[in-house]
């Protein structure tokens, strides 16, 4: 958290920003905003404002601050801070990630492959430094990392820096032939967004920049070297609804240019021995067709779901080189199967790994590419996440992947993919006294308002827990975008569980973990059933006597927060606090204002309220902004908003203007701006413990347990 100015008093009340009312009318319907203004970063009010809020945030929680530091001295003791991830071989290298006790950013590293296994014993001095961004980063700064990509003949590194969270990124190379003093190419690319790739030949490569609405439209190839103003735009997508994003194959032969909407994509490969020829589509784009593609020598595997197949079918496509046949000359794979959501694939030289979800959890598949044959990879627990790992090279017989649940650390793990034999390369080291047997998991359903059934991951520690009665309960949830909250595990989450906290995650519709239909259920006009799912579920946990609405908490982010402020309208009895973090709670003024990041390509999520005057009217009915009761007709839970001031993807001005309704209301809410960050938050693992132990303290003390 950023402080108030030293030669400020500390405040003995919540600020209160002005009232500067603004109407704003659409489709007949008249809004009196008061904080319209707090869009302007640069208004004189808007950042004292801001500072303000940190200032009264710091008073209010500053009898927390013990619980704060014993909850981050907890998440430090139980971290293994001096750590080796599992090297991963990838050409005539072995690449790790080095974390060393006292340093904020992990440190990219190398050793030559000289056949022995990825085994060996720690030597910082035996590798090279590929990079350290404890090094280019100053004490406390934001530092994002948008590209990190060596080149295929292992010479060059491409990197791309973010220092203020805005998610613009400026493109360096450094040339890595003399370890011991890799020299920096003179270019830099400012404003480069997420998205990049090398040719076969190690020294072109392509990446991408956004238009003025912060959407990433454009591939641009550069030459290492060269004056970046002769750089060349390979392609443009104008569609304001498209984003773009650029990436090489695994084969090492096509490079991959996506352009996808909320709905609707499209793909086009570029030849990678040939980069300066032009790209040429896949499939061309059709309304409403999503399709995501995997480069093999015999054939390109397409993942789609044209022709009603809803929750996406594999075909595998005719290549001359990089020229594919129509979709109807595509042979079936893998048949469209209802309730079995296929995700992607990923090709190797001799099988296939196929990724989606089945029953409500995460599944992996391998595919035999000639009989069509697949073999789902066991997993132990009954609610658990498998994941892929990381697999770059080709012609590997083996395959990495991850597996953790809530009572189980994430394990790196490796299985031969001809005998089934399997090796857990590592799991995450939790130190002090953490047994896994000390903990529960499970899942539960609970009855949606329409009968539908909502499943819910909980976690606790047994003998932590109330023999009799309910238990303090944190419930998180998001529901957008197809997006599933899968169960994960969590250090930080041990300092709740160990103090008789339940946490549990109520998997609503909107979100993708029970196949297409569950997020086609939860947007647009449907949006209603996430946050009504929430609420269901936080019933279900209060009448099997769990936990009660006295000692209950919700938590989400993002559009999460926007289920945490619809909630909050909705089902206010239920909680006791709410944690809201960068939450999208004002989405129809958002959404009607085209200029925006993000707005036109959200309209595909969440309708068009701009055009459309059903759209206007369902976001009407549950903008948390706009909906908030007075405190004389309900009382609402406590609420804590965050946000950062460079968010790209939901502007600080959001949560602002929700806390100071909230306030005018008559209701208790906290914010907690940082001035320095964006969407994610810090990026250092330091501050962002502090950050989450900032949180958990506020829950805690809400429940009753500081």
């Amino acid at each position: 958290m950023t402080d108030a100015p030293v030669d400020l008093p500390a405040p003995t009340a919540a600020p209160r920003p002005a009232q500067r009312p603004s109407e704003r009318t659409f489709h007949g319907d008249t809004f009196v905003d008061p904080y319209a203004w707090l869009l302007d970063a640069d208004d004189a009010e808007t950042l004292p404002h801001l500072r303000a809020e940190n200032a009264w945030t710091e008073v209010a929680t500053a009898g927390q601050a013990p619980l704060r530091d014993a909850v981050f001295g907890e998440i430090k003791a139980r971290t293994q801070e001096t750590d080796l991830s599992v090297p991963v071989r990838d050409g005539a290298w072995w690449y790790l990630t080095r974390t060393e006790e006292g340093k904020a950013y992990p440190i990219h590293c190398r050793r030559p492959d000289d056949g022995t296994t990825a085994t060996w014993d720690p030597d910082p001095a035996a590798e090279q430094v590929v990079l350290d961004p404890n090094e280019l980063a100053g004490e406390g700064e934001y530092l994002g990392l948008g590209v990190l990509d060596v080149s295929p003949d292992g010479n060059w590194l491409a990197y791309a820096i973010d220092r203020e969270g805005d998610e613009r990124h400026a493109l360096r190379f450094r040339d890595l032939r003399d370890g011991a003093a890799p020299a920096e190419s003179a270019e830099t690319i400012d404003a480069v967004s997420y998205g990049f790739a090398w040719a076969a030949d190690s020294q072109t490569c392509w990446y991408t920049l956004d238009d003025d609405a912060h959407r990433p439209d454009r591939v641009v190839r550069h030459q290492v070297g060269t004056d970046p103003s002769s750089d060349v735009e390979v392609f443009r997508d104008d569609d304001e609804r498209f984003h773009v994003s650029v990436g090489a194959s695994r084969s090492g032969d096509v490079v991959v240019i996506s352009a996808g909407s909320a709905i609707t994509s499209e793909s086009w490969l570029l030849d990678a021995h040939q980069p300066t020829l032009d790209p040429v589509v896949v499939a061309a784009r059709e309304q409403g067709v999503e399709y995501s593609i995997a480069h093999h020598p015999t054939g390109l595997y397409v993942t789609s779901n044209h022709g009603g197949a809803e929750d996406f079918a594999l075909w595998r496509a005719p290549l001359d080189g990089i020229t594919t046949g129509p979709r109807d000359s595509w042979e079936v794979v893998l048949p469209h199967r209802p309730g079995t959501r296929l995700s992607g694939v990923e090709t190797f030289a001799g099988h296939a790994i196929v990724h989606g979800r089945t029953e409500g959890l995460t599944a992996i598949w391998l595919l035999d590419p000639g009989t069509g044959a697949t073999t789902r990879f066991a997993t132990d627990d009954a609610v658990g996440t498998i994941s892929p790992g990381a697999n770059p090279t080709f012609t590997s017989t083996t395959y990495r992947f991850s597996y953790q649940s809530m009572t189980t650390p994430p394990s790196v793990l490796e299985q031969d993919v001809a005998t089934g034999d399997r090796t857990v390369l590592k799991q995450l080291a939790v130190l002090g006294d953490f047994d896994p047997g000390r903990y529960a998991s499970a899942r539960e359903w609970a009855t949606a308002a329409d009968g539908t059934q909502i499943p819910i991951s909980l976690v606790w520690r047994p003998d932590a827990v109330p023999a009799q009665g309910p238990a303090p309960c944190l419930l998180y949830g998001y529901g957008a975008y197809e997006m599933s909250m899968d169960p994960w595990f969590s250090i930080a989450r041990l300092s709740l569980l160990d103090r008789g906290v339940v946490f549990a995650i109520a998997h609503v519709r909107g979100g993708g973990e029970l196949g297409r239909h569950w997020y086609e259920d939860g947007k647009f006009g449907a949006k209603h059933h996430s946050f009504s799912d929430f609420a269901a579920s936080a019933q279900h946990l209060v009448d099997t006597g769990r936990t009660a609405p006295s000692v209950l908490a919700a938590r989400g982010g993002s559009a999460g927060g926007l289920l945490m402020g619809a909630v909050a309208n909705l089902a206010p009895e239920l909680f006791r606090a709410v944690v809201a973090e960068v939450p999208f709670v004002d989405p129809l003024t958002t959404m009607l204002d085209p200029s925006l990041p993000l707005t036109v390509i959200e309209w595909e999520e969440w309708g068009d309220p701009l055009h459309t005057e059903e759209a206007y009217g369902w976001m009407k009915a549950y903008a948390p902004y706009e909906n908030v009761a007075p405190a004389t007709a309900v009382r609402y839970p406590a609420i804590l908003a965050t946000a950062g001031l460079n968010d790209p993807r939901v502007g600080f001005h959001e949560p602002a203007k929700w806390v100071a309704r909230l306030r005018d209301q008559g209701h208790d809410a906290l914010f907690k701006v940082e001035l320095g960050a964006g969407h994610g938050g810090p990026t250092g693992r330091y501050d962002a413990w502090k950050d989450e132990a900032f949180v958990l303290a506020w829950v805690l003390a809400e429940l009753g347990l500081a």
